[in-house]
């Protein structure tokens, strides 16, 4: 048995823990809000049998074994160094971290401290994502990837009437990019590395934080083009096009349906079955670490998360978006 707390009581923790507890060696132990009030009510929702308010009593706790971090993106490292530090695995919401400088400072404190840390990316857990990797092959040279996520944010409509939330607000290292560009970006890090250089471009809100965006980045015989946006709607899906053929996928965020278009004009579907919550893949990732001893996720690997992040950096130099959490862990 593992014994979780949580920080966040949002949907995606409530998410989460539905996912979670389909794998056995699962246990809700705790919960951590800063409000007592929102603790406990959110530990009647959930089952779970104690509760924190207090981040440093949450670490120093006997009876946790791992945690799972979903507050907003500029609180990731601090929690997680803090709980690594008292030796807690720790599984953190994507974007890992605010920047470069964050990641690396969480890396060194997993070796400091031999425990486990692992993006939460659901995307390259998913079976389908999986199915890609292992067809990729079929469709020849690849020449270039494109995926989009946008997603209209409900919370735009509040910032339009002059109201910023969380995912609008700086402070919070949001906006379009960290929020929704990383499902399009990390995938990209898992099926072909590092690239050679990008240019991005993004749609600057009043708040400082990005709407939407894009970025192209160079693989030398391949590119990618990657788009992003919480102020509009896409319905495209991804592909990965090849000299013999193109991968398509549904949702690059959750891939349910992917086929194979030949240049022949064959088709073939690749899909395979899900039958667990997108959630229960990375959780499952996440636990058979701690089980078997293991110190990094095969494919949500520190490397990949630290690459991931390198490209967001980098676009958000070139577009001029700056957070806060940028001038600590300096």
């Amino acid at each position: 048995m593992i014994r979780f707390a949580t920080i966040g009581t949002n949907w995606i923790t409530e998410a989460f823990i539905r996912a979670a507890k389909q794998v056995p060696s699962f246990h809700l132990q705790a919960v951590y809000s800063r409000q007592k009030e929102t603790a406990d009510a959110f530990a009647e929702k959930t089952g779970a049998t104690q509760t924190f308010t207090n981040l440093h009593e949450l670490a120093a706790s006997d009876d946790i074994d791992a945690v799972y971090i979903a507050s907003p993106n500029a609180f990731h490292a601090e929690q997680a160094i803090v709980l690594m530090n008292h030796g807690k695995h720790v599984i953190c919401e994507k974007p890992l971290a605010s920047n470069v400088k964050e990641v690396k400072a969480m890396i060194e404190t997993v070796r400091k401290n031999d425990v486990v840390l692992m993006e939460a990316m659901k995307t390259t857990c998913l079976p389908n994502f999986q199915a890609i990797q292992h067809h990729l092959p079929k469709i020849g040279r690849i020449r270039r990837y494109v995926a989009s996520y946008c997603q209209y944010s409900s919370r735009y409509d509040a910032f339009k009437q002059g109201t910023i939330t969380n995912a609008f607000h700086p402070a919070f290292s949001s906006g379009a990019l960290m929020d929704l560009g990383v499902y399009c970006l990390y995938p990209l890090v898992v099926l072909f590395g590092e690239p050679k250089s990008i240019q991005a471009h993004s749609v600057r809100l009043s708040s400082g934080v990005d709407g939407e965006g894009s970025i192209i980045l160079d693989y030398g015989e391949m590119d990618a083009v990657v788009m992003y946006s919480k102020i509009a709607n896409s319905y495209t899906p991804a592909e990965i096009q090849g000299e013999e053929g193109t991968i398509v996928i549904d949702t690059i965020h959750t891939p349910t349906r992917v086929h194979i278009h030949y240049r022949d004009g064959r088709t073939e579907d690749i899909s395979v079955p899900q039958p667990h919550e997108p959630m229960y893949y990375e959780a499952l990732e996440f636990m058979t670490l701690i089980e078997r001893g293991e110190k990094e996720s095969t494919i949500n690997s520190h490397a990949r998360s630290l690459v991931t992040m390198k490209i967001m950096e980098e676009a958000r130099k070139q577009t001029g978006i700056v957070f806060p959490a940028d001038e600590r862990f300096a």
